[in-house]
């Protein structure tokens, strides 16, 4: 089974939906989830922000902080998952933003990618991934990345509520 496989089943088993904002994947998250049959169930949208003015304009991410550490940062990729929830009407949001190359960005070296996780209950959770590769690889490998990132906070938040619920009874 594939991630985008995996985190759809998750997301419809709890019934919860998913947005997704990408930079250097440029749609491919997007498509990955989008070639899972029945994936209309969970998968709101998603919003390809490459140029960095759009990350503020239609993500939300802070344009202070966008002009001080670019649009390579953790904080940004965090602030890119929150805004893809909350502009798509999801339970969860998902981000990357990183170099793919072929030259550095941001003073940061090529293969530096950022994932991110925004979920309900104030769940966030963010990546730092350090790729080698072509150009298509870092953009496959942080496809990979993000879903699995997405698949293991849906796990330990299911985890999480069967033990509130065992311990509550």
């Amino acid at each position: 089974m594939t991630a985008a496989a995996r985190v759809l089943g998750r997301l419809g088993e709890r019934g919860e939906t998913l947005a997704v904002a990408e930079s250097l994947t440029g749609g491919l998250v997007a498509a990955e989830l989008t070639s899972v049959p029945g994936a209309s169930k969970s998968f709101r949208g998603s919003v390809t922000a490459y140029a960095t003015a759009l990350k503020a304009e239609i993500l939300g991410v802070d344009a202070d902080l966008l002009a001080e550490r670019g649009a390579v940062d953790p904080e940004v990729a965090q602030q890119m998952a929150a805004g893809a929830r909350r502009a798509l009407g999801a339970d969860w949001g998902i981000s990357t933003t990183g170099v793919a190359g072929p030259e550095p960005q941001d003073g940061q070296p090529v293969g530096t990618v950022y994932v991110a996780v925004a979920g309900p209950s104030g769940v966030e959770k963010v990546s730092v991934l350090r790729l080698n590769g072509s150009r298509a690889d870092i953009r496959r490998e942080s496809v990979r990345s993000v879903l699995d990132l997405l698949v293991s906070e849906l796990d330990g938040n299911a985890r999480a509520q069967d033990t509130e619920q065992i311990g509550g009874n």
